[in-house]
């Protein structure tokens, strides 16, 4: 059994994308990044997500990106909410160099492991607005694995999935729930008022509900502010 190593933030998107691996047959290791973000109970997720699905190696690494800021997730800048459009700028939300990071210390996660398959769950409502989800980033940095790493100079080729990079919120829902992701486990609120609680306002919080009822699923998230 090939094994994958696995970005799981405690989110929708990527408690898919653990699930897909999970379905594909990988053997899964889960990493999730504490990076300081104003959201930490999205580490509690991510540590029950891990548990439903039975991936037994998940661990937390912790990289401290308030040291640099520049974010409304890291800073003490407001998250943005209520806003009229979505995905038509780079928000302040965007936390600089996230995932290149992410994936550099998934990918030194996955070359003790031996794993050559890199699972995230960037989607297509990412890379409008967050330029390190795009597809060109993630096949550049599929490239830089291979040619930083010891495992690439030896000849091993690291490949990045994103299983979910083509698909809308609703679709993300419908490949979860048909893989049987408990979604009352995760959290994607940028500014959660309490554990497991989404404000329903932030545009993570929008695209989730958005996304639920386009999907035609029953949605089990508590939200603060009511749609």
């Amino acid at each position: 059994m090939r094994r994958a190593a696995v970005l799981l933030s405690g989110g929708l998107d990527s408690a898919t994308a653990a699930a897909w691996a999970l379905a594909a047959g990988f053997e899964v290791a889960a990493l999730s990044v504490d990076y300081g973000q104003r959201h930490r109970s999205e580490l509690d997720a991510a540590r029950r997500v891990a548990t439903a699905l039975g991936i037994a190696d998940h661990r937390v690494v912790a990289v401290d990106l308030r040291a640099i800021g520049g974010s409304a997730l890291t800073a003490e800048i407001a998250v943005p909410k209520d806003r009229a459009a979505i995905g038509d700028d780079v928000p302040i939300t965007y936390v600089p160099a996230r995932n290149t990071i992410f994936l550099a210390v998934l990918t030194g996660l996955a070359e003790v492991l031996g794993a050559r398959d890199l699972v995230i769950g960037a989607n297509v409502q990412d890379y409008s607005g967050y330029p390190d989800c795009r597809p060109e980033f993630l096949r550049a940095f599929a490239r830089v694995a291979g040619l930083g790493t010891r495992a690439g100079v030896e000849g091993a080729r690291f490949a990045v999935h994103a299983p979910l990079l083509h698909l809308s919120k609703a679709g993300i829902v419908r490949l979860g729930a048909s893989l049987g992701v408990d979604y009352a486990l995760t959290l994607s609120c940028y500014d959660p008022p309490a554990a497991l609680v989404h404000c329903g306002r932030c545009d993570a919080c929008r695209l989730r509900r958005a996304g639920f009822v386009e999907a035609g699923v029953h949605d089990p998230t508590t939200y603060a502010s009511p749609a």
